[in-house]
């Protein structure tokens, strides 16, 4: 059976494809004192919380494994230890500050994400138990992973990436570089290593992290795998996993990397690049071309939205709309009933009509009945999270989007220059900030 991936402990935005392996929930490594009383050591005191010593043993055994995986040599065990308890920490950090600031995980959204871990697995909710039993990990500890790293996504969200604005300037002139630079339409699969520096740090800290980079960066050029560099001396958050950005676009890597990357042929290392985070060592993986897709099937839909009340419940709200669909059979306006029924903001005065949409534009639920719909036909009742809907196909058609579809990937792509640098900046000013006191 396929390996279940689960919730990797990964600062960097989000996202399903970083999940990593991980083992059993934490109460593993306990140790007996002399009355035979089950203890936890701590492994760092971190503001009013803690890091246990459990916590850090399992991480630290699901990091290698995943390591090993990849065919990734592993580092010195006293290195890979710190680093693994360094992202606990912020971590620690992190949830605590959503603590303080009431950002929950409720078991909706939490049933939601597990859920898409099953479907993905071609599982039901109610399998998942068993197949993770039978991976040797603890549905509860799972579950406690899947929470802890929607709340820390919920609070980047917040924090940093809703923070972050595109100007209808910076998508002009993204597409007119992207006309003038063919390389605007290719890929790069990046790696990088930060030495980090404090927000105030001193000279003799800019000079030790100086030196460290340089260290580093003769070794990387010098043939030294930069994977196994990467988990042995960065700071980034995405050090336990060899540094790797992943494919980017140009103009979706880093704004401080662009320039960087561009030079670069395939297998180079730059050399030590200066930020206000630290010091950043660039490795070029590999470059591919990359061709955009303008043309878009879209449907053309209206709705009527009900949503449930103490008064009513999905039984009554559910025979309303029936109701109402029998009317519009019989020969009654949709677009009037809409209007006076309709408990969507968004299109009620338009009739219900949401326009001409493309893939994606709904969530699934919604989009399923859309697909099963011909022209002029009306879906029964059906709900989403949104509440209960009937809706009316008024068209198909295919449709030139190149112009929308440009310049919406020039914002996605602008966004993710800039969510990078900012979630490095936010979460090492979170962590300058905290109390850390590590125990030996």
């Amino acid at each position: 059976m396929r390996r279940i991936m689960t919730p990797a402990l990964s600062l960097v935005a989000m996202s399903v494809a970083a999940l990593a392996v991980c083992g059993p929930a934490a109460a593993q490594t306990r140790e007996l004192d002399t009355r035979g009383v089950m203890l936890d050591r701590i492994a760092a005191i971190v503001n009013d919380g803690v890091v246990l010593n459990s916590d850090l043993d399992t991480q630290i055994e699901a990091v290698s494994e995943r390591l090993r995986q990849q065919k990734l040599e592993l580092p010195a065990q006293n290195v890979l230890r710190q680093q693994v308890l360094e992202r606990l920490v912020v971590q620690e950090i992190q949830l605590q500050r959503a603590q303080h600031d009431g950002i929950k995980v409720t078991d909706e959204t939490l049933n939601a994400a597990l859920s898409d871990v099953a479907r993905r697995n071609n599982l039901t909710l109610s399998q998942l138990p068993q197949a993770l039993a039978e991976q040797g990990v603890e549905y509860a500890a799972y579950r406690d992973d899947m929470r802890k790293e929607i709340t820390l996504s919920m609070l980047r969200q917040r924090d940093v990436l809703d923070r972050i604005v595109v100007t209808p300037k910076e998508i002009d002139q993204y597409l007119d570089k992207q006309a003038k630079k063919p390389s605007g339409n290719h890929e790069y699969n990046v790696s990088h290593i930060l030495i980090a520096v404090p927000q105030q740090a001193s000279q003799a800290q800019l000079d030790d992290a100086a030196r460290r980079a340089s260290e580093v960066y003769q070794k990387a050029s010098g043939g030294e795998d930069f994977a196994r560099l990467a988990v042995a001396y960065s700071s980034s958050q995405t050090a336990l996993e060899g540094g790797s950005l992943g494919w980017r676009k140009e103009t979706e890597l880093p704004t401080f990397l662009t320039e960087v990357v561009a030079k670069l042929k395939p297998g180079e290392v730059s050399q030590p690049l200066r930020t206000p985070t630290g010091f950043h060592i660039v490795k070029l993986n590999e470059v591919r071309g990359s061709e955009a897709k303008a043309i878009e099937n879209q449907v053309h839909a209206r709705h009527i939205l009900m949503k449930t009340t103490e008064l009513a419940d999905d039984a009554t709200v559910k025979q309303k709309l029936n109701t109402l669909r029998e009317r519009v059979v019989k020969g009654e306006d949709f677009a009037g009933l809409a209007q006076t029924n309709s408990e969507d903001p968004g299109s009620a005065a338009q009739g219900g009509d949401l326009g001409w949409s493309g893939p994606g534009t709904f969530v699934p639920e919604f989009e399923q009945q859309l697909s099963a719909l011909k022209d002029g036909e009306i879906s029964e009742p059906f709900k989403t999270q949104y509440g209960w809907h009937i809706v009316q196909m008024l068209g198909h058609r295919q449709f030139d989007a190149t112009d929308e579809v440009k310049r919406r990937k020039a914002m996605e792509a602008i966004r993710a220059s800039k969510a990078d640098e900012e979630t490095e900046i936010w979460v090492r000013r979170l962590r300058d900030e905290a109390y850390v006191e590590f125990k030996s």
